[in-house]
Formats: C-alpha cells, structure tokens, sequence
C-alpha cells in the first residue's frame, strides 16, 4: 500500500461513526469517591536547599508555563504543601548537645525552633524564630501562588527530648526515643509552631502531624540518613492526645490532628486498628504514605477509614523510576481502592530518580524534569480541588466531574508498552453527555525515557455520547468535556 491510500485509510477510520475500541469503560454517573482536597509536595527537604527560588515555586505551585533549563514546564498547580518542623539544633545546653547519626544526609537535617528546655514559652530565649528560613520562605511562594493546604508535620522530635539525643532514630532502631516525661513537651513544640504561624506568618496549618512512619524500625541514630523516630502505638495514642489539649489551649480547636503517616497501607491499618477509641476521636484525619506500591490492602484501610468517618490522604508517595510508569499504576490503585481525598508526592527535586526534577540537594545543582514530571502534570493540572471522583469504571482510567463548570475530566493509560490501541469512553449515565460533535480537548504524555511530554490536541469529539482515542503504547491521556451534568 503507497503512502497515500494509507492517509486516506487513515482518514477512513478517523472520521468513521464508529470505532471499534480495543477497550471500552462506562464513567459510572453516580458514583461518588469524594471531594477531591488537592495534590501536593513535602518541603523538607528540597525546598530546606532550594527555598527561595520564584522559578521553582511557580513550576510546582501555579499552572503557569515556565521555561527552565531549556524544558517547556507545565506548572503542576500543587495546592497542599506540607512543612516539616526540625529536629535539629547545634547549641549547647546544660551540658548537653545533639548527637549526630555518622551517616547523615547534611540536606536532611531541618534546624528546630525550640533550642532547650529551660522554656516552653515562644517568647523566650528558647526559642529561635529565624530557624530554617528556607524552607518557610518556600511555604510563603507557595501560599502566594495559590496553595490553600497547608500540613504541619514531624520527622522526629526536637534532639534534645530523645533518649540518644539523636534526632535520627533509638540506638535500636525499635523502641522508642522520645523521652515518656517529654510527651506533652513534643505536642508543645508543634502547637506552638502551629500558634506563631497562625499569628505571624499569614496562615494557618489545617492539619499537624506528629509523626512519621512511627512503627517502623529503621529509625536508627546508628545508621540514619535522616530525622526519624519510633512511636510505639501506645505512645502514638498518649501524644495525640496531648497534640489535641495543646492545640486547643492555645485557641486552635479547629486545627486537625493527622496520623499515623505509617509507611504502608497494612501498616496503617495495624496501628488504626490499635490505637485505641479516644485517640482515634482525637485524629481528624488518617494520613498513610505510598510505599507499599502495589501491595497491601488499600480497600481495608479505605473501609475502617470512612466508617469511622474520617477523611483520608495518602500523605507521602515516592520512587525511583524517572519514566512515571509506576507512579501512574500506584495512582490509579490508589484512586480505585484507597480512594484519598488529596496525594502528595514526597520530593519534587531530588535525584535517582526520586525527583520530578533531578536535583542534588546537598550539591545545589538542579538537571532537567523527567517524563514522570509530565505524566504528574497530566493529573494535577486538570483533576483539580472541588472536583468529585468517580469510578471510572476500570482499572486504567480515574475520573473526575467539576459541577460548577459541567466539565467531566478523565484520565486514562494505556498499559501496553509495545502495542497501540483505541479506547471507547461512555458517557451514557450523564443526564446531559456533553453535545454531540462537541470537541473534546486532550493531553498526552508518554510513559518511558523520552516521548511526547503533556502535548496538547484539539481532534477528538463527542459522538452521541461516547468518545474514542487512539493510545499509543504507554501513552497517558487526559480529556477534558464540556457540558456535562450528572
């Protein structure tokens, strides 16, 4: 077959009623998964190395385009950034001063407020308010950019409460390194971070977090690479409770306790499971991090979650594959099971891939985005706060319905990696599908090394209430149709 008979079979099928589609999913009208919260980044601890840059901000907080190292970037519009309060000080007092892990990462120490215990008054010379000036100026740029979601949250008690004096973990790794008469002296530390923001730095923290992966056991100031800290269930249950009465003594009832941000799903339904009735009513919302992947029990934790009436977010996600492939898979399972209400991944700058841009933040060197900041982009700048989740009625689509817009967003992989396909979306559960011969506008991003990195088409349109798309293979797709009402 020459060249243009080919064309012409091509135009043949793309302008045919009627494509037959390798796969076909039905977006499920009624469906309800919640009011989606944002997405979201951690700033400790690139924003510690990077804090002050306006390039970096507005990459990462505003959908404006930005040109940067030579790329093209989408801004990825994150509206939730989460502050991490250090654990760090190099001060002397009493004799006593911190001790420092012999492998630690020097860009993963986050310098504290609260120096000594002489004084839990903020006012006082205990106090140092100019501390890890970085890190907050990032929170500031992303505030203006429009972030709205602001988490408070802690790797590790202040040094000098832990048994080690370590910020980095127990001796053991397994026990627990907060000192039982310095319980209510870490709830303190938080509130008061929590007030002084509230007072002086033009916002307010939803949420505070006092922990990080608490049950775990790699927590080791023999070995750590960074802040770190073991919280026995127990212990977890007796500092949420103080978290909650510091909280509320100084005026902040409505800021939200979050825990246990455990590192897996089966984790995370292990300690809420065990923390007891009071704590759990003390909690406003479950955070839980990605790291079990493809594992695990999300749908479990998901059910003892919302029965308890609790929001959920999967707090903290992160890997080392540079091509998106596995973010996008862990994604859509996490919308189809854990069904959260905002996902925040863990370090936008970082290198080996864990970055969305490479980035060495000891080194204070910056490379370029990779295809997972792309793929990213296709979820972020489109499935946007207020939007409702909908099943979508497979395993390789997420969808989302904007009510105040009538806008219906879908986003949609195709998994292969070596074949093309077409995929059918309907629409026939909407009371209005959108207008037939309507345009439906689309983004795609391919999965890999290299590719098509959140190109835009105009060439796709509603038919009756259906409409197809040809994938490529590993391609992300997202679609954007207007004039939709459930």
């Amino acid at each position: 077959m020459h060249h243009s008979s080919l064309t012409w079979v091509l135009l043949a099928i793309a302008n045919s009623p009627v494509v037959k589609a390798d796969l076909a999913t039905t977006i499920v009208a009624s469906s309800n998964n919640g009011v989606w919260e944002g997405w979201g980044t951690s700033l400790a601890w690139w924003a510690k190395a990077f804090g002050s840059r306006d390039d970096l901000a507005d990459i990462f907080f505003s959908l404006k385009t930005s040109t940067f190292n030579g790329q093209t970037l989408p801004g990825l519009g994150l509206n939730i950034a989460r502050y991490n309060a250090g654990a760090s000080s190099w001060n002397s007092y009493n004799g006593s001063s911190m001790v420092v892990s012999p492998k630690m990462i020097p860009s993963r120490q986050v310098e504290g407020y609260w120096k000594d215990w002489a004084s839990t008054s903020p006012s006082s010379a205990s106090w140092n308010w100019s501390a890890d000036g970085n890190q907050r100026n990032m929170l500031w740029k992303a505030r203006d950019r429009g972030a709205t979601i602001f988490e408070l949250f802690s790797n590790s008690p202040m040094w000098w409460m832990c048994v080690n004096h370590n910020p980095s973990g127990s001796d053991s790794g397994s026990a627990d390194n907060l000192q039982s008469w310095n319980y209510d002296s870490h709830a303190i530390y938080l509130a008061n971070i929590a007030k002084y923001a509230n007072d002086n730095w033009g916002f307010k923290f939803q949420s505070v977090e006092p922990f990080n992966e608490p049950v775990s056991d790699w927590w080791n100031g023999q070995t750590g690479t960074q802040e770190g800290c073991h919280f026995d269930v127990g212990t977890q249950a007796t500092v949420i409770g103080y978290l909650r009465s510091e909280l509320d003594d100084r005026g902040l009832s409505g800021t939200m306790v979050s825990a246990s941000d455990e590192n897996t799903y089966d984790l995370a339904i292990s300690t809420f499971n065990s923390l007891g009735s009071t704590a759990l009513g003390q909690i406003g919302r479950v955070n839980v991090h990605g790291y079990q992947y493809g594992g695990g029990r999300r749908d479990t934790l998901y059910s003892l979650v919302s029965a308890a009436g609790k929001k959920l977010w999967n707090s903290e996600y992160g890997e080392s594959d540079s091509t998106g492939s596995q973010l996008v898979s862990n994604l859509l399972l996490d919308f189809r099971w854990l069904k959260p209400t905002a996902w925040v991944y863990w370090q936008v700058l970082d290198g080996g891939g864990w970055g969305l841009i490479d980035a060495d933040n000891d080194a204070l060197t910056i490379n370029n985005a990779n295809q997972k900041y792309f793929v990213v982009a296709q979820f972020t700048r489109h499935i946007r706060p207020g939007m409702r989740i909908l099943d979508a009625g497979s395993d390789y689509a997420v969808a989302a319905y904007d009510a105040t817009n009538k806008k219906l967003v879908i986003v949609a992989v195709n998994w292969s990696s070596n074949s093309a396909q077409y995929i059918n979306f309907d629409l026939s559960q909407f009371s209005v599908p959108g207008t037939n011969g309507a345009l439906v506008r689309r983004w795609e991003t391919l999965i890999g090394s290299s590719g098509s990195q959140y190109a835009a088409y105009n060439d796709t349109y509603l038919s009756g209430s259906k409409f197809w798309s040809y994938f490529e293979a590993g391609a992300v797709q997202t679609f954007e149709v207007s004039g939709v009402s459930i």
